[in-house]
């Protein structure tokens, strides 16, 4: 097998034992249609190499990679669902078979989505449509060009199989995917723990954490590391609510077995991006109530980190972790101010004064109804964009007097242009790459009327356009 000199298989999970995952045999499928393969990363750990068949053997098959893991791992955890516990779920139509590291020595996963019933599937078939599979392609595409801490979509086959849905038209097709992520340890893997009231697990959990992802708290006493490993997962997931912010996406589903330990987004269901800045914009039908909706999740993420908090209690006492626990809101507020500021290519000042314009400039965006990408376009570089604004379908928007004291902002954070993304190709164009609903589903129809991916394959072009004129 053609594996290169920089893949660097390393098992760790599967260390810890039987209680912590079961193992699971994949389906087998009636074919294997590649539909996407991501070479970058694919060659950022070593796979780079591998012909088709060998991909369609680890990837469609689901053969252990050399080194690696002997037999995938169906992972146990439990997790809030719309703040209701649930002691009923883990991976269930998933599992974790590989894990290896890149180049800078990051632990990373190899784990799939759509690959059969687990001991965890309940009444479920553990498949994934096809439209599912390509959603989550794109998102994470979009998320990764936009600066978002996100798991990749490494790999993705049609699997042609014939599934019914209640929320897409049915029979539809099926897939597998293949996602590279951080971590699959989720919130609810430390709550699951907590529930059954096994302190020794609990510990065991939080030292390979610590040793796997965040080692400099490794000599620490163990409730010193419990409450040290906390406060590393608050700010990750404080500056992964923040990314979320900037890049006007809506993750849908916020619950507790849907967060992870690194702060990595990941696990795209029903997400959205919002056309403007509108607070209560939510993503999946099903949240009637708008817990999870745009302008909340900062609260959601806040509100599972507190639930992880309290499974830690078995491990570390609740006043150490409250501690942790109050660090969410300033990493919360510096990681936007970056993230937005990143966005629009503008110059760090003063903390407090930064907040405010921010504030100012989000109420005029929702307010005015803005396109949000298209706002973040025609602004990139500050006051260095101005004329480009001028051209811009929103250019009525910024003369109205209400727009000044955001020009001004602008105007007063606009930097030397060390970076100057507005003179790169990209920026030249008059609108933005973007990724509303309206646009997947024009991507979607001629795969499902015609197997024509032409569109798909333009809008992957397209964002990664982005993705190059921002790196």
């Amino acid at each position: 097998m053609p594996v290169t000199a920089s893949y660097r298989p390393d098992p760790l999970f599967s260390k810890l034992g039987p209680e912590f995952a079961d193992p699971v045999a994949p389906s087998r499928f009636p074919q294997h249609i590649l539909r996407r393969r991501n070479q970058a990363w694919a060659a950022r750990v070593g796979l780079g190499e591998l012909t088709e068949a060998e991909w369609e053997a680890h990837f469609g098959r689901f053969e252990p990679l050399p080194g690696n893991m002997s037999e995938p791992l169906a992972m146990r955890y439990h997790g809030h669902q719309f703040r209701n516990y649930n002691p009923e779920i883990g991976d269930g139509r998933g599992f974790l078979f590989a894990q290896l590291r890149d180049s800078g020595g990051r632990l990373l996963d190899l784990a799939t989505k759509g690959s059969g019933q687990t001991p965890y599937s309940r009444f479920g078939d553990g498949r994934l449509t096809l439209k599912g599979g390509v959603r989550e392609v794109l998102a994470a595409e979009m998320l990764e060009a936009l600066g978002v801490y996100t798991s990749k979509a490494f790999s993705l086959f049609e699997t042609g199989e014939q599934l019914t849905r209640g929320d897409e038209p049915s029979p539809t097709r099926s897939s597998v995917l293949v996602r590279l992520s951080h971590s699959h340890i989720r919130f609810g893997t430390f709550q699951r723990l907590a529930f059954f009231e096994r302190p020794d697990l609990m510990h065991q959990l939080i030292e390979h954490a610590v040793a796997a992802y965040y080692p400099r708290h490794i000599n620490l006493d163990a409730e010193a590391r419990a409450a040290a490993l906390f406060g590393e997962i608050v700010e990750a997931n404080a500056r992964l609510a923040a990314s979320w912010m900037a890049a006007g996406f809506v993750h849908g589903v916020l619950n507790t077995d849907n967060l992870n330990i690194m702060g990595e987004s990941f696990d795209y269901g029903p997400w959205r991006f919002v056309p403007t800045s509108q607070p209560g914009f939510t993503a999946a039908y099903f949240d009637e109530s708008g817990l999870y909706a745009f302008g909340r999740q900062p609260e959601a993420v806040s509100w599972a980190l507190a639930q992880l908090g309290g499974a830690l209690t078995l491990a570390c006492s609740q006043s150490a972790l409250e501690t942790e626990l109050a660090r969410f809101g300033p990493a919360y507020g510096e990681a936007l101010r970056h993230a937005m500021f990143e966005r629009l290519d503008l110059v760090l000042g003063d903390h407090n004064a930064d907040l405010a314009f921010l504030q100012t400039m989000l109420d005029w965006m929702t307010e005015s109804q803005v396109g949000w990408d298209q706002f973040f376009h025609d602004w990139v570089g500050g006051e260095a964009s101005a004329a480009r604004a001028k051209d811009s379908p929103e250019a009525m928007r910024y003369n109205e007097a209400a727009f000044a004291p955001i020009r001004a902002g602008l105007e007063a954070r606009t930097g030397g242009g060390a970076r100057d993304y507005r003179l790169r190709p990209y920026f030249q164009r008059p609108d933005p790459v973007s990724l509303v609903i309206d646009e997947v589903e024009k991507v979607w129809a001629p795969i499902a009327q015609d197997d024509d991916w032409t569109l798909f394959d333009a809008k992957l072009r397209h964002i990664h356009e982005l993705r190059d004129a921002v790196a």
